[in-house]
């Protein structure tokens, strides 16, 4: 595939195209804008929800950012929110119920627009006082459509965590996680960062075989197979999960070694 060059760039966001320190390096920036130049264009795919895309809309302009996993596709420039794939409330209902009969220390938070509430006991690690969080309870949060749904534990371990709410949701919604505790990430069925692109790519005409995708958490292992099945490349950081390196096609440098631009001026 050396003479192969991408359609379209996707990154996820934290531990790939930002740094630790949460910049962009000015090589990443320089690489975006000249495959930009050449018409390809640049798109996030996070997990972030769309009220946590302020800072990143203000270095790359703007664009598409697919967000909370693929549920959320946001135009940065207008920053308004062009389509959604949320979770019903009735699924939602039966999720958090089996999820507290199973581990009632479990709670719970939910991300719709630009809103963010979760349970008074639920520990939020960021933005506590931002606008759009507030406190609400449980029986409020699943009454209506959310992009995406978190459940926390404090006090299991990670991979006990993810494993019981695997086998509670089982296939009544897709789950997913990006941080080192035990959070999970849970979204509608079938919907991750993988059907996020898809949706952008069906709108410009090409395939996952034009696509170079960079990732290094669980949530990007599905964009990771299916820009692989497609023919395209699947790029894991180097301080990738091991589950992420395992599905990579490539892999590059670290988020702080500029991992990402090292591996676009590859491609030119």
């Amino acid at each position: 595939m050396s003479d192969w060059k991408p359609k379209l760039i996707a990154s996820d966001m934290d531990g790939t195209l930002l740094r630790s320190d949460e910049t962009v390096a000015p090589a990443t920036l320089e690489q975006i804008r000249l495959w930009g130049e050449d018409g390809v264009p640049f798109v996030l795919a996070t997990g972030r929800p769309p009220r946590w895309m302020v800072d990143i809309r203000e270095v790359i302009g703007s664009g598409t950012a697919v967000c909370c996993n693929g549920a959320v596709m946001l135009d940065l420039g207008a920053f308004e929110v062009v389509h959604e794939r949320p979770v019903a409330p009735e699924v939602l209902q039966q999720i958090t119920a089996g999820l507290r009969a199973a581990q009632p220390g479990t709670w719970f938070a939910v991300e719709y627009g630009l809103e963010f509430r979760h349970e008074p006991v639920y520990q939020p690690r960021w933005d506590v006082n931002a606008p759009g969080v507030a406190q609400a309870t449980l029986e409020e949060m699943v009454s209506a459509p959310v992009a995406k749904l978190l459940a926390r534990h404090e006090d299991l371990s990670r991979e006990e965590f993810i494993a019981l709410v695997h086998e509670v949701v089982g296939d009544l919604a897709t789950v997913t996680n990006s941080s080192s505790d035990a959070l999970v990430e849970i979204s509608a069925l079938g919907v991750s960062k993988a059907t996020g692109l898809a949706d952008v790519c069906a709108e410009l005409g090409i395939t996952a075989g034009d696509v170079v995708f960079f990732g290094d958490m669980p949530n990007d292992v599905a964009a990771f197979h299916w820009v692989r099945e497609g023919g395209g490349r699947a790029v894991a950081m180097g301080n990738a999960h091991p589950e992420v390196l395992a599905a990579a096609t490539d892999v590059t440098d670290t988020n702080d070694e500029d991992g990402v631009a090292a591996f676009l001026r590859s491609l030119h």
